[in-house]
């Protein structure tokens, strides 16, 4: 039995060297403050902070086109299709593959009923369906040879979003607040808008995972309370919600001050943003202010989904203006087991004109050079129907094996196709481009290294590229 000598030497023992408390604790923080592991602004998790090298980028826009966008109706021509529309495939090109629902003896090969043009200077090849976008050819740089790991939705939307398919890790849109802060004082770094439906994995598709609280998107409304109970109560005052949350703030700076519990101090900064943002996400959401022409331009006054999309791209612009890290954009209307061809045609028509005028928007105020905007989906259709004959009815499955996005701004090239598939689209043959390596690329953009910004998460330093990926060098200026 210790005598209460011993356990007093022992309790000083322990105060003096242990990692966990104490002089030793100290000592771990005042290394990790000396070699920039911890932000330094520890009072603001979203304070903005130095990239790991010169950047283009400042903040990005990533519209989100779930459930799997036809790359074969609209950037990635493949004219052989067409010729051999009601022909049956090889085995072999199902062999120990997996889809959604396929049964080789019944899907046939269909081509697109629509044309594809050549657009801009460049002569950049996309879907006659994408006039709008297709103006801005000359900005985009076209990615045909992507494919993924997954072929259902929700496996591969985390997946493409957070660098794993399995839940509960950080989006990139947290990544990249992590890495960089925010440059906005009176919103979110990270804004989600969402026309329709949200994806199928919901907010996994944009959480902080086990990144501070702080870096997770915030889902905002494109039409009355722009955050859900952010709002004063009737008879509540600005004066008397500061006098209150400044309450609030010196319990929560007192508990800190004891546990040096970090999601206490989150728990203080987002106090301070939820009482800025009472201010600055009603003015964000009044486009009283903008012109006629410029309604007109991005066709907010069109009715149901088509001005909901587009009122979301004008907000993801007014949000980039105000310093905004990152806005993601969701629209849930792209998943085409029957119905393809109307079901895209339907879709160009609500997303087209907005996309196109937010690109040229940007571009003509000079916001484009230092704002990535990104048209992501996660995965594609395959060459051949799911189980029909081909016609009007007629549906594409998931296919994981290549698909196309397109990134312009923010240190793009623009009018080029980087990689190539094979001669009906099945798989790429040149330059594939991973979900991984997109990752590493959209980092890269903003001047973020992918092997070196990392988190401490159970004991592991832990990254969005954990899996794999380079930087896709082709796509950069």
């Amino acid at each position: 039995m210790q005598s209460p000598d011993d356990r007093l030497a022992l309790n000083r023992r322990r105060f003096l060297t242990s990692p966990a408390s104490g002089l030793g604790a100290a000592a771990i923080l005042s290394l990790l403050n000396a070699d920039g592991v911890l932000a330094a602004d520890t009072a603001n998790p979203l304070a903005p902070r130095p990239p790991h090298f010169a950047s283009r980028a400042r903040s990005c826009i990533f519209i989100f086109l779930a459930g799997g966008a036809s790359q074969v109706e609209l950037f990635d021509p493949k004219p052989k299709l067409v010729p051999m529309t009601g022909q049956k495939l090889p085995d072999s090109f199902f062999a120990k593959e997996r889809f959604f629902s396929i049964k080789p003896d019944r899907a046939l090969v269909m081509g697109s009923r629509f044309g594809f043009r050549r657009y801009g200077q460049s002569g950049l090849e996309m879907s006659e369906l994408l006039p709008h976008i297709g103006e801005c050819a000359d900005d985009i740089a076209l990615v045909r040879s992507m494919h993924t790991d997954q072929f259902d939705h929700g496996p591969a939307e985390i997946l493409l979003s957070t660098g794993i398919d399995t839940p509960g890790r950080p989006s990139a849109g947290a990544w990249v607040t992590y890495g960089l802060g925010s440059e906005s004082q009176n919103l979110p770094g990270y804004v989600v808008l969402v026309t329709s439906r949200g994806p199928v994995s919901r907010t996994l598709a944009w959480g902080n995972g086990f990144l501070p609280t702080a870096h997770a998107g915030v889902l905002f409304q494109e039409r009355g309370e722009p955050v859900l109970n952010l709002a004063n109560p009737p008879g509540i005052t600005p004066e008397m919600q500061r006098l209150q949350f400044d309450a609030v703030r010196d319990l929560n700076t007192r508990h800190y001050d004891l546990t040096r519990d970090p999601e206490v101090r989150d728990r203080i900064a987002s106090y301070e943003l939820a009482f800025r943002m009472q201010a600055g996400a009603p003015e964000l959401i009044d486009l009283g202010g903008e012109t006629r022409s410029t309604h007109a331009w991005y066709g907010t006054d069109r009715p149901g989904e088509s001005g909901s999309f587009a009122t979301n791209c004008l907000l993801a612009r007014r949000l980039v203006e105000r310093g905004v890290r990152f806005v993601n954009i969701f629209h849930r209307r792209w998943d085409h087991h029957s119905g393809v061809q109307k079901g895209v045609e339907e879709n160009c028509r609500v997303v087209d004109q907005p996309i196109g005028a937010l690109l040229k928007d940007l571009k003509s105020r000079g916001q484009l050079e230092d704002t990535l905007v990104v048209w992501g989906t996660e995965f594609g259709r395959t060459p051949v129907t799911q189980n029909t004959q081909p016609g009007p009815t007629a549906g594409r499955d998931h296919h994981r094996l290549a698909f196309s996005v397109w990134l312009a701004g923010g240190g793009v090239t623009g009018g080029r196709a980087i990689g190539v598939t094979d001669e009906l689209g099945w798989r790429p043959v040149e330059d594939p481009v991973h979900v991984h390596d997109f990752n590493a690329t959209l980092l890269h953009l903003f001047g973020l290294d992918h092997l070196k910004l990392t988190y401490r998460s159970r004991g592991l330093d832990v990254r969005l590229t954990n899996q794999g990926g380079m930087v896709v060098k082709s796509l950069l200026a």
